[in-house]
C-alpha cells in the first residue's frame, strides 16, 4: 500500500467514516477510493482525476490536500503531454479563433453601463415630478389649518376659562397614567430567545443545548473552510437535503421549527460557525468533530 493512501486511510478511519460513507460525502465511486488507498492508480479515469479524487479524498477527512499532493508527489502519475500542450498553446492562436460572441461578451460591460445610467435618470425624474406635484396638496392644508385657527372663538368669561384649566388638569392625569404603563409594555416586549450552555453527553462528541423564550427554530451555519455538514431530526433521519463537505463561503440553512429538535454533525466545527435564529451558538466544548444537539422548547 502506497504511503498516500496509508495516510488518507488512517485520517478515514479516525473520522469514523467507511467508504460506503465517503463515497456518498464526496460522490467517489467507491472502487476509485479503494484505488487510490491501495496506490493502483491504474483504474483511474486519467491523471487529472486522480489529483482531483485525491483532494476531495483529503478535504473530507480534514486533511491538508494541497501539503499532501506537494509531500507524495513522487507517488502520483505525471500529466500526459498532450494535456501539456492544449494548455501552453500560443496566444496568437487564441486570438485567431475570436468569433462575433466573444467581441459581444467584451462589449456587453458597455451596453449594462449604459442602460444603467438610462434607469437612474428615469427614476430621478419620476421622483422630481411626484415631489413637484404634492407641494400644492401641502399648501391647501396649511391654509385650511390656518383658517381654522383664526375662527376659534375666544375665551371670553370665568365660566369658561374654569372649564379649560379643568379639561387641561384631566389631560395632564391621562398623560401620568398613560407614561406609566409604558415601561411595562417595553419589559414585555424586549423578551428574548436564551440557549443554555450546553451538556456533554456520555459519548464526549455529542453537546445537548435548549433553546427557549423563541417563536422560531431557524439554523444558520457559515463555513469558512471544508467541513462535512449534515442535520438529523429526533428520529435520526437525515432532513438536510444537501448532505455533503461544504467550502469556505458557503452558507447551509434550515428552518428546524416543525421538528422542535436538530442533531447538526460538523465534520470540522473549527470550520464552521452556528447560528440559531441569527443568534451565534456558543460551543460547549472545543473538539474538531462533534455533534449539537438543540431542543426547541416553544412557551
Amino acid at each position: 500500500m502506497a504511503e498516500l493512501g496509508t495516510r488518507l486511510k488512517e485520517a478515514r478511519l479516525s473520522k469514523g467514516y467507511s467508504l460506503d460513507d465517503l463515497q456518498e460525502i464526496t460522490k467517489i465511486q467507491k472502487r476509485y477510493l479503494i484505488g487510490i488507498e491501495e496506490g493502483n492508480y491504474s483504474i483511474m479515469p486519467g491523471s487529472f482525476y486522480v489529483r482531483a479524487f485525491i483532494k476531495q479524498y483529503a478535504d473530507a477527512v480534514g486533511l491538508d490536500a494541497e501539503e499532501l499532493l506537494e509531500t507524495y508527489k513522487s507517488e502520483l502519475p505525471g500529466t500526459p503531454n498532450n494535456q501539456v500542450s492544449q494548455m501552453t498553446s500560443s496566444p496568437s492562436r487564441r486570438k485567431v479563433s475570436k468569433g462575433p460572441s466573444t467581441k459581444m461578451m467584451e462589449a456587453m460591460p458597455k451596453i449594462i453601463v449604459g442602460l444603467f445610467i438610462i434607469v437612474i435618470i428615469v427614476v430621478i425624474w419620476v421622483l422630481m415630478q411626484s415631489k413637484n406635484s404634492a407641494v400644492p396638496d401641502v399648501m391647501d392644508d396649511t391654509s385650511s389649518e390656518i383658517e381654522y385657527d383664526t375662527k376659534v372663538k375666544p375665551i371670553d368669561t370665568e365660566k369658561d376659562k374654569e372649564k379649560e384649566h379643568k379639561k387641561a388638569q384631566s389631560k395632564d392625569k391621562q398623560d401620568s397614567t398613560d407614561s406609566a404603563d409604558t415601561p411595562d409594555e417595553k419589559q414585555t416586549e424586549d423578551v428574548k430567545q436564551s440557549i443554555s450552555a450546553g451538556t456533554i453527553e456520555a459519548d464526549g462528541a455529542t453537546t445537548t443545548y435548549t433553546l427557549t423564550g423563541a417563536d422560531a427554530f431557524k439554523i444558520r451555519i457559515e463555513v469558512s473552510g471544508p467541513t462535512f455538514i449534515g442535520i438529523r431530526n429526533q428520529q435520526q433521519q437525515e432532513v438536510l437535503t444537501d448532505t455533503r463537505v461544504y467550502n469556505a463561503g458557503e452558507v447551509v440553512e434550515f428552518d428546524a421549527t416543525s421538528q422542535n429538535y436538530a442533531r447538526i454533525r460538523l465534520g470540522n466545527s473549527t470550520q464552521a460557525k452556528v447560528y440559531i435564529n441569527d443568534e451565534p451558538l456558543t460551543y460547549a466544548q472545543q473538539i474538531v468533530t462533534q455533534n449539537i444537539v438543540i431542543n426547541f422548547n416553544k412557551e
